[in-house]
């Protein structure tokens, strides 16, 4: 017997075709189908649009990186229970990056910055992938593969509450836009194990200045000891699932361990702070909660499908898939339910989740438009597919 709450989101995944799983590939590694990777795709559209207006470039790395990168970075001495195991491949050691971060900072590297080049905001959505225990696995919330919509902005000293504050406004703009409700801001310190680095001066400036940002805010928080990146304090943007557990979802990280690990500079031998910053989280938890928050009713921006056709009968079957096509070109995600599906009734009901129902009868057919009904059940008349476009568009 299956005793999964409603709102859980493995049972509304599988019940509407987001994601699936597979022994043969894995646990902690679900896969997306046809649904959850459209809804991916507009949540990938909408953070790279959003982070493109506010002074970001995207760049693209690898997926795996030499040993000694992240023993150069510290992940190896201070994260290497996390990481999964090196790959011996034609005398070298490669490994699965835990972070994106060392090869953001060699990009940072690759050319002599100025003064005038920062700050620096550097974005990508990427793979990371974390050693995960299978007792700790589930769904899309706890995964070993991650894609994760990452951030590094590199800036002088002077600069870093300022982009921390403006990292937090994409945070809280994106979760408005998501429909996602914060359940507690978490200034996540460094504990006394041997996880983090061991430097008394450099975690006491990066927590100074987190508390000053929050402080500024007016933004209530609580200290967690022990929760910190091992090189840096962070905020994290704490989410609570249906049965009331937390996990983090944004993050916001001062980090001044990395610079100096490798000799980052700007004219004038100044070095840089790396502002770690993951607006959405990584993309599977993300949906995880979106399946919780929404069910599979999403926002009409992040439907699966947006508009779904429906001809009353075969003698609208033409009308009703040239209606289709003119939706697809005018950018909606947009499908056919043929007559011989079911009733009228029956399909509509099926399509229950679509935000928009667009009923082809032999009125409709003859003008070329259609009655448009919503999913609440009230309807909208004949609406044109350029205006049902702009609907589903997200707000910036």
């Amino acid at each position: 017997m299956n005793d999964r709450p409603m709102n859980d989101h493995r049972r509304i995944g599988r019940e509407s075709g987001f994601f699936g799983t597979d022994p043969m590939i894995g646990s902690g590694l679900p896969f997306l189908l046809p649904a959850g990777a459209a809804v991916r795709k507009a949540v990938e559209d909408y953070v790279h649009e959003l982070e493109r207006r506010n002074g970001y470039q995207h760049v693209n790395s690898p997926i795996l990186g030499k040993q000694e990168l992240y023993e150069r970075s510290g992940h190896w001495a201070h994260y290497g229970e996390d990481m999964f195991p090196p790959m011996e491949v034609g005398g070298e050691r490669f490994v699965l990056r835990p972070s994106l971060c060392p090869h953001h900072a060699l990009i940072y590297r690759s050319r002599q910055r100025g003064r005038r080049d920062l700050p620096l905001r550097l974005a990508e959505l990427g793979g990371m992938y974390r050693s995960e225990l299978s007792g700790v696995l589930g769904g899309l919330s706890r995964v070993r593969a991650i894609q994760l919509n990452d951030g590094h902005v590199f800036c002088a000293p002077g600069d870093a509450a300022a982009e921390v504050a403006a990292a937090l406004d994409l945070v809280e703009a994106a979760h408005a836009q998501l429909g996602i409700e914060a359940a507690r801001y978490r200034l996540s310190l460094r504990g006394d194990s041997g996880k983090f680095v061991d430097d008394p001066g450099l975690w006491e400036r990066s927590e100074r200045l987190l508390r000053q940002v929050l402080a500024e805010r007016g933004r209530p928080f609580e200290e967690a000891a022990g929760e910190g990146a091992f090189y840096g304090p962070k905020i994290d943007i704490q989410i609570a699932d249906p049965a009331g557990r937390e996990q983090t979802l944004s993050t916001v990280q001062v980090d001044l361990y990395q610079p100096g690990r490798f000799e980052l500079e700007c004219a004038g031998g100044e070095r840089p702070v790396m502002v770690h910053r993951s607006i959405i989280g990584g993309i599977e938890r993300l949906l995880a909660h979106l399946l919780e928050v929404h069910g599979a009713a999403l926002p009409a921006w992040l439907a699966p499908v947006q508009a779904v056709v429906l001809p009353v009968s075969d003698a609208e079957h033409d009308a009703a898939a040239a209606l289709v096509r003119r939706c697809v070109e005018a950018g909606l995600r947009a499908e056919l339910a043929e007559a011989d599906r079911g009733t009228l009734g029956a399909r509509i009901r099926a399509n229950r989740h679509v935000p928009y129902q667009l009923v082809v009868g032999p009125r409709e057919a003859a003008d070329g438009g259609a009655a448009v009904r919503m999913r609440d059940g009230s309807q909208a008349g004949n609406v044109p597919t350029a205006e049902l476009a702009a609907r589903c568009a997200p707000i910036f």
